[in-house]
């Protein structure tokens, strides 16, 4: 095992044996209807040597891309010491800062399908000119994520294979690390419109405090940053999920009352004003 991953790592290859994986459904237990393929995620199984020889490249490349300055300080997921518990302790100390006199408004973004819509060529763009991977560690990524082939397993029925286009396999080793460098520049979207966010993994919180006297201009800059980011996605082979992406407003009862109407106004087109929203991580193990 040891000779086949170095001589792989030496000449930026990627077996290709080990390359198929059998797909199967994974019922989302807070979906209403079990007959709808929205109600399942596809969970790829790996060929076992495929996952070790991922976990040995995950070793060498993650100290790299989480201590790069393109990877936002407040993304989430997949970095030690930044847990579900963080998003938590982020969101209630900007609730309590600006629950005396402004109003916190939140934006939950949810995207649709996002693992298995990234686009092969944009994420090794990425990777190359955002964290510096180049040569034969970008031709191994290279190699590992493209040309994959998969087949549906249902009970006792297997489909035919066919050849994965785009995307990351949701179970593989790499999967998350490359998808959080892939999404690494929203933040920097968000940080030209002067508006704080956290990220974990494919779920994006954006979170602006208004004062009361003159919220206008904070909704305006806050619609306009909705707007940069939807061009982002789109051109990125992404979509929000317009389902589970919610807007949120705290502060004094007269306070958000005041403010709700001017809020629905500005943004309640694209993103809905809920009464609650329910963390997008909160069954995340």
């Amino acid at each position: 095992m040891a000779e086949l991953a170095n001589r792989s790592f030496r000449e930026g290859i990627f077996p290709s044996c080990f390359k198929h994986a059998s797909v199967v459904r994974l019922f989302k237990k807070p979906s209403p209807d079990k007959h709808a393929p929205s109600s399942y995620s596809p969970i790829f199984n790996m060929d076992f040597i495929s996952k070790i020889l991922e976990r040995l490249f995950l070793a060498r490349i993650q100290p790299h891309i989480t201590s790069s300055p393109s990877v936002y300080k407040y993304q989430l997921a997949y970095r030690s010491h930044h847990s579900t518990e963080t998003s938590i302790f982020q969101i209630l100390d900007s609730i309590l800062l600006s629950s005396d006199w402004q109003i916190l408004i939140i934006i939950s973004l949810d995207l649709s399908a996002a693992f298995v819509t990234i686009d092969h060529q944009i994420l090794l763009s990425c990777l190359n000119t955002s964290f510096g991977i180049s040569d034969t560690t970008l031709s191994w990524l290279q190699s590992d994520i493209t040309n994959r082939t998969s087949s549906v397993h249902i009970g006792r029925h297997c489909s035919s294979s066919v050849t994965c286009t785009t995307g990351v396999p949701q179970g593989s080793v790499l999967g998350p690390l490359l998808f959080m460098a892939y999404v690494s520049p929203v933040a920097g979207i968000a940080h030209l419109h002067s508006i704080d966010q956290q990220q974990y993994a494919d779920d994006t919180q954006l979170f602006i405090s208004l004062s009361p006297s003159d919220y206008m201009p904070d909704l305006d800059n806050l619609t306009r940053c909705i707007d940069s980011l939807h061009v982002w996605f789109c051109a990125n082979g992404m979509a929000l999920n317009p389902d589970k992406s919610k807007t949120i407003l705290f502060g004094t009862r007269q306070r958000a009352i005041y403010s709700s109407l001017a809020t629905a106004n500005s943004i309640g087109s694209q993103i809905p004003l809920a009464d609650h929203i329910k963390n997008p991580w909160h069954h995340t193990q």
